[in-house]
């Protein structure tokens, strides 16, 4: 496994490109509401990316992906693919953001709740984000990869959730997706399963690293299907899922996140 280490100048291009992404979701924000299609939040981000930013929608065509942004709905876990889907008031969609500018990516995701959610779904994006937070407060020089996904799922198991395993974080920069996969759950005590074996390689983080934390919680048992549109995931048992993302540098001391909003401060869970 090849991991870049980012120089000086690549870091700089890389905070563009987070900062281009995190800017499409908050102004794609306002129109998140009851009786909108998500391909109609497709184009408006796909046209304020082109139009505005100048720049290119990751997503579209990559590996044949039709639309440029994800819309997962409900119990929809990620890569959902815009469509005649139209929101409605309870509903929780995670929108997944990939913006690339001057050869080099962005990548981030949000939850949104539409109207009044019910307790259960609000309560399961809060510990979507904290689980996010948890596994981002482990980044610095020095720690094991795998301590990201331990904190992780200890963390979502305390709380009767669980951690989707067939998806990860990934490496960022010149390519969409690069070296190394960033597990959300304890390799350790799955790796005695070939299948989960063969998924990762445990490494020392370094200075200049960058890659997504991007946790897949659900709310009732982890397992997963593809739909058959090839790419939307969804849960087996139909329960709600919700994920966060963010792409994270690793710093000569701890952390940077390259796709922080302008409204959202370092969150730190209790």
């Amino acid at each position: 496994m090849e991991v870049s280490i980012k120089t000086e100048e690549e870091i700089e291009k890389m905070r563009v490109a987070g900062r281009l992404a995190v800017d499409v979701l908050d102004m794609i924000t306002p129109y998140v509401k009851a009786g909108v299609k998500t391909e109609e939040l497709d184009k408006k981000c796909h046209d304020y990316i082109v139009n505005v930013q100048h720049a290119i929608p990751a997503p579209l065509n990559y590996k044949e992906f039709p639309k440029s942004i994800c819309t997962s709905v409900n119990h929809q876990v990620c890569h959902g693919v815009p469509g005649k889907k139209t929101l409605k008031k309870g509903d929780i969609i995670n929108i997944d953001i990939t913006v690339a500018k001057n050869g080099y990516h962005g990548d981030t995701s949000r939850m949104f709740i539409i109207g009044k959610p019910s307790i259960r779904a609000k309560r399961l994006v809060e510990i979507a984000y904290e689980c996010l937070w948890i596994g981002i407060h482990q980044v610095k020089p020095g720690v094991y990869l795998s301590a990201i996904g331990k904190a992780i799922q200890g963390y979502a198991h305390a709380k009767k959730c669980s951690v989707v395993h067939e998806y990860c974080g990934h490496g960022i920069g010149r390519k969409f997706h690069e070296d190394p996969q960033v597990l959300h759950y304890d390799y350790s005590k799955v790796k005695a399963n070939p299948e989960e074996e063969s998924k990762f390689e445990d490494i020392l983080l370094q200075p200049g690293m960058t890659f997504t934390i991007e946790p897949m919680i659900n709310a009732g048992k982890r397992e997963v299907k593809i739909l058959p549109d090839k790419w939307t995931v969804v849960t087996k048992d139909h329960n709600l899922s919700a994920q966060w993302e963010h792409t994270i540098l690793v710093t000569e001391q701890s952390f940077e996140v390259l796709t922080l909003s302008d409204g959202e401060e370092v969150f730190c869970p209790k």
